[in-house]
């Protein structure tokens, strides 16, 4: 019995094991992340910037895998014969016994039935220069990757600024909504109530509930869109789209600077990665041709080798005795001609480096356009903000003015009701002008090479 207990005890611990291992992982956390900490997640999550560190780690190993063909280099050799038929040669056996008429031929075996060969080879680089210049491309190659990790953050963090500004952007336009929404309501029950009473007619009732209800409605589809682009953050975080995240930071931290549009440096360009990845790909270039030219030069290696043999016909006694041998040597190999091969190779990789220096040129100005755009479509975004802002505060004004009219009686409700579809149009206009110039602002940024 006590045996059966332990048995039983065995197989529920097995049962859960194997449930843990293939139960998915636990994804239902809670976050409250500023932007500062929502880019720093991505760094480590974000499965494009994983993958290039990865990269990067790959490179390295790539470094010492080069740098290892230059050490010596040692294998080990075995092998065992096992002759079924012995390889026969004719001998002319006059050349051993003057009684034999010349040229009279018989045949000998060569070897014995049972063989076997051990031995140790070492080979060394003393100078190849081709490996030279390869030791050096491959610092370069890893340095690559590592700008290439480091567009893929910037990337990264360009991303999840822009998806964070939206989150913060839709959270205002709720509030804006429910601000409207409280007071409409406020406006709609407040006309029902005179329209009980004969002091409001039933159509000022109707219009006002046809603007409460487009409100609604709309604050409904915003709440909505707020959830996606949050799970739209999380995803350009690698987070886990089942993640509970809440967002720290406001609008009102964010600086909107009119200096950041101003910039005296004509150099910025060498910021950009983009460039940075460019010059390092000619520097590739440049090695690859120094490879090209390397061929032209002789190299030298030295080997050296060390082995016995065993030799027998019975296999039994195949192992009563060896012979050793052993030799070093040195190998020069002298290039003479080669069919043009070489001197066709290095002209293209000559091409190949011209075409990197327009490319390089041409990207300049590129980044130059790009970055007076960026520079013109902030100053207008922030221009179109401000603007935006004093109508939303105007409109603000005339609907409260209109009511008081209404209220009054020296206005109409038809005004009432335009103030107050003015308003939500300069609500509307005012949360676009703010997302316009959030995303101008990150690109502005990212153009001038801010983004590290």
């Amino acid at each position: 019995m006590r045996k059966l207990i332990i048995a039983g005890a065995l197989l529920c611990g097995i049962a859960v094991k194997s449930y843990a291992q293939q139960a998915p992982p636990d994804t239902g956390h809670t976050h409250n992340y500023s932007l500062a900490e929502c880019i720093s997640y991505a760094y480590q999550h974000q499965d494009s910037v994983v993958n290039a560190g990865l990269d990067v780690k790959s490179a390295g190993y790539k470094v010492k895998e080069t740098i290892g063909q230059g050490l010596p280099q040692i294998s080990g050799t075995a092998q065992f014969q096992d002759y079924l038929r012995l390889p026969v040669t004719l001998v002319d056996v006059s050349s051993f016994e003057s009684t034999v008429p010349k040229g009279t031929l018989a045949p000998f075996k060569l070897g014995l039935n049972y063989q076997t060969t051990a031995a140790l080879n070492l080979t060394q680089k003393i100078f190849d220069g081709n490996y030279l210049v390869g030791v050096k491309a491959s610092k370069t190659y890893k340095e690559l990757y590592e700008r290439s990790l480091t567009r893929s953050r910037i990337e990264a963090n360009v991303s999840v600024t822009k998806a964070y500004y939206q989150v913060l952007v839709s959270n205002e336009q709720i509030k804006l909504l429910d601000a409207n929404i409280k007071q409409l309501k406020q406006q709609l029950d407040q006309t029902t109530a005179e329209n009980k009473q004969g002091l409001a007619e039933q159509i000022d009732v109707q219009r006002l509930t046809v603007q409460y209800n487009n409100l609604v409605t709309s604050r409904d589809n915003t709440v909505r869109l707020l959830e996606l682009n949050n799970e739209l953050l999380k995803f350009q975080m690698g987070m886990a789209i089942t993640d509970e995240l809440t967002l720290t930071d406001k609008l009102e931290d964010i600086n909107f600077n009119d200096a950041i549009a101003n910039s005296s440096d004509t150099s910025f360009y060498h910021n950009r990665i983009e460039y940075s990845l460019l010059e390092t790909q000619k520097r590739l270039n440049e090695y690859d041709l120094k490879s090209k030219k390397a061929q032209y030069l002789p190299s030298l290696s030295a080997f050296a080798n060390y082995g016995t043999s065993f030799q027998n016909n019975s296999f039994g006694n195949l192992y009563s005795a060896n012979y050793p041998s052993s030799y070093i040597g040195l190998t020069l190999n002298v290039p003479i001609f080669t069919g043009f091969q070489h001197l066709n190779q290095v002209r293209e990789s000559k091409i190949a480096i011209i075409k990197t220096e327009n490319d390089l040129f041409n990207l300049r100005n590129g980044i130059g356009l790009q970055a007076n755009k960026a520079r013109i479509t902030y100053i207008n975004g922030l221009q179109s903000l401000k603007s935006q802002k004093e109508n939303m505060g105007l409109a603000e004004e005339v609907l409260r003015v209109a009511k008081i009219k209404y209220s009054q009686g020296v206005g109409s409700s038809i005004e009432v009701t335009q103030a107050q579809t003015d308003l939500d149009s300069a609500d509307n206009s005012y949360i676009q002008s703010l997302y316009d110039a959030l995303i101008s602002k990150v690109d502005l940024d990212q153009a001038y090479g801010r983004i590290q």
